[in-house]
């Protein structure tokens, strides 16, 4: 198939691989015990594969997919060996994912519509939506743009305290108040700064809280209402960031937040320490938002575009 090819600079490719280490490692020991012993893709193998998938986090519905995919392939050809199963695997994950809306991208960009470009980020405390801002900041930096942050979860002093020590490491501005401030308020501030300063890019956070999902939804729409004041389309991407290491729970806060909030893109981090990884490609696939950006290490460089095809590639590699 023509899916794949070098997309991505060696180095990007490598850290991507590294980063994928413990799911490929996970997947492919649960998969050579399902087709041990066995020479032919037939029922009984397709079975254990499926198994194989919905443990691994890919999530039902998309394992289901797979798999007719592989069933259609085993009537076509006659017959299929467990030899080629990586290879067949490789093939028609990459097939299911090239019809979704994720991972097209090589590299970082932001639409030259809009000047400031904004992004409000959501996502619950603990899914590395800090430092994914901090990582992405670094990247439009390295771009020649000028990008500033609005620390707009303001319920957690800590918050407030991780965004600085990335504002000051990738030495850009922040824009801040104190804790218990109105979140709106300072995205607010944070908007009318950027648009004095001809800044680029402007990234808000937002509170990491998921436990009354009517008070996120309003909360949420008062940022955006007030940030319209300034910006009249503001936001322009309203980034999800999800932790990749918690699997299905995963799956069930991009169904909270997308119900919460006009989510349009995704990020999906903390792959590098964990054997959940799959979980990338059932999010890929259910939601018709696309997964953006992928965390695959704990270095500053270490936040990638998501490219699909590469990351089927290193991940069956």
């Amino acid at each position: 198939m023509s899916f794949f090819k070098n997309i991505f600079s060696s180095e990007k490719k490598a850290t991507l691989d590294k980063g994928l280490e413990k799911s490929k490692s996970s997947f492919f020991d649960k998969l050579g015990k399902a087709v041990a012993g066995k020479s032919k893709v037939d029922d009984s193998v397709l079975d254990d594969l499926e198994e194989v998938l919905v443990t691994s986090d890919v999530g039902v519905n998309t394992t289901l997919k797979i798999i007719d995919r592989i069933e259609e392939r085993v009537s076509r050809d006659k017959y299929l060996g467990t030899t080629e199963l990586n290879v067949i695997l490789r093939e028609e994950i990459a097939a299911l994912l090239s019809e979704t809306h994720s991972g097209n991208a090589t590299d970082f960009s932001i639409s030259t519509k809009y000047k400031p470009h904004v992004i409000m980020v959501v996502g619950v405390n603990g899914a590395g939506k800090t430092t994914t801002i901090g990582k992405l900041a670094h990247q439009f930096k390295k771009q020649g743009l000028n990008v500033v942050l609005g620390a707009a979860d303001t319920f957690r002093a800590a918050a407030i305290d991780q965004l600085q020590v990335w504002a000051d490491r990738v030495q850009i501005p922040i824009v801040k108040q104190n804790m218990g401030s109105d979140p709106a308020s300072v995205a607010f501030d944070t908007l009318q700064s950027a648009t004095s300063s001809n800044a680029d890019v402007v990234i808000i956070d937002t509170a990491g809280r998921l436990h009354n999902k009517v008070n996120l939804m309003n909360e949420l729409t008062k940022i955006k209402r007030v940030m319209q004041k300034v910006v009249p389309d503001a936001p322009h991407e309203v980034l999800l960031v999800l932790d990749g290491s918690t699997g299905q729970n995963a799956f069930e806060q991009a169904k909270q937040f997308t119900a919460a909030t006009e989510v349009n893109a995704l990020a999906v981090t903390k792959l590098d320490g964990t054997a959940k990884g799959g979980v990338v490609i059932g999010i890929s696939d259910q939601f018709q938002v696309p997964v953006k950006y992928i965390g695959v290490g704990e270095g500053i460089e270490d936040l990638q575009v998501f490219n699909k095809f590469e990351f089927v590639d290193s991940f069956f590699k």
